[in-house]
């Protein structure tokens, strides 16, 4: 194999599936990226078994062939190389040759025929999806997503269509047991078996699909085989194992009677919560909020380091009340939001609370009180 490419292509390729290789190295071929040259393209290929990319790049083709070889050193290599051409060739017993400038490298690969099969993709069934969309929709729910392992069928975000009043809607949802999000966006297009049932994306996959949003604006085509999620975007393909689990009713989870509405500036809201967080506990972040009429007074105490508390103007009309978050819960929230306010939804001391973008349905939050 041998083909010529500038330093800005190669490099680009290659950090892409940076995020997919396998760190643990219980395969040696898993920590190795597949390079193959075809006709007048290069693609580059990874996976770790659970979640598998695929991208392909113009490229001067001089002798086609395929190669793999370490994706760590390959990308420390070409990061340091100077913005000359890079000439790129395979030698005999599955080494290569690496040429740029007057640096030279030679490197140790291991045989293409022991990297896994990466499937082959019929777009006949896809799904168009909108870029900024999904961008958002991962944005809002990604932070709330289970990071215990035991809990596998929260560890990823649960993804469903459905029809409501003859609009078809696509809903990701995540929690870890503490709290819950739910985004819900209007899509076009055909409801596929899959997703009318609902499927769990696995955290590694929504990774690596918030940074394919993060690329240009293109559609993200979405398909289903064999257990397996398919997206597809331009030259990029990502193939990620669905999580094998039933997720959780979380509609038990969602109140249906809190009839206690606070409405507040949400900028006000995210600073006051974050200068209250300082003295509360490192590990719970135990805030205190005393509700009145026209006001909400945010308090934090740590006996080690003291006390804070803080008052914000509000809309509210209900009775007085007490009760106890995490900030950082609270806090996540408000960051992905973009609204000039958000409602407080209550009930009373110790029912979960709801958080929602001020005069918007498309997304909500669900976080449990702490203990007074």
């Amino acid at each position: 194999m041998e083909f010529r490419i500038d330093k800005e292509t190669f490099l680009k390729a290659l950090q892409k599936v940076q995020g997919i290789v396998e760190k643990k190295n219980t395969m040696p071929i898993l920590s190795n990226v597949l390079i193959e040259a075809l006709e007048d393209r290069l693609y580059i290929t990874a996976t770790d078994l659970e979640v598998g990319m695929r991208s392909s790049y113009p490229v001067n083709v001089v002798r086609e062939g395929k190669i793999t070889v370490s994706a760590k050193k390959i990308y420390e290599i070409i990061k340091e190389l100077s913005e000359e051409e890079i000439h790129f060739s395979t030698k005999e017993n599955d080494w290569v040759d690496l040429r740029s400038g007057k640096a030279r490298f030679n490197i140790v690969g291991l045989s293409p025929d022991e990297f896994p099969y990466f499937p082959r993709v019929n777009e006949e069934n896809f799904v168009h999806l909108s870029n900024v969309i999904i961008s958002d929709m991962v944005e809002k729910t990604a932070y709330a997503m289970c990071n215990d392992e035991t809990k596998y069928n929260l560890n990823g975000i649960f993804v469903k269509a459905l029809e409501d009043d003859g609009r078809k809607l696509l809903r990701m949802v995540a929690t870890d047991g503490h709290r819950l999000c739910i985004a819900e966006r209007e899509f076009t297009g055909s409801i596929t078996q899959e997703l009318g049932k609902g499927v769990i994306f696995p955290k590694k996959g929504i990774l690596e699909l918030k940074k394919l949003t993060e690329d240009e604006n293109e559609d993200i085509l979405l398909g289903f085989m064999d257990n397996s999620a398919v997206l597809k975007k331009e030259n990029t393909v990502i193939v990620m194992r669905l999580v094998d689990g039933e997720f959780p009713d979380y509609t038990k989870v969602i109140p249906q009677n809190n009839t206690r509405i606070v409405t507040i500036r949400r900028e006000q809201f995210l600073h006051s919560l974050k200068r209250m967080a300082i003295l509360s506990s490192e590990k719970f972040k135990g805030i205190k909020f005393d509700i009145a009429a026209g006001g909400l007074e945010i308090s934090s105490s740590n006996p080690e380091l003291g006390d804070a508390r803080e008052e914000i103007e509000v809309e509210y009309a209900g009775e007085p009340m007490t009760s106890r978050f995490n900030a950082r819960y609270l806090i996540d929230v408000l960051v992905v939001l973009g609204e000039e306010s958000v409602e407080l939804k209550l009930k009373d001391e110790m029912s979960p609370a709801i958080i929602k973008p001020g005069g918007s349905d498309d997304f909500m939050s669900v976080v449990m009180p702490m203990r007074l």
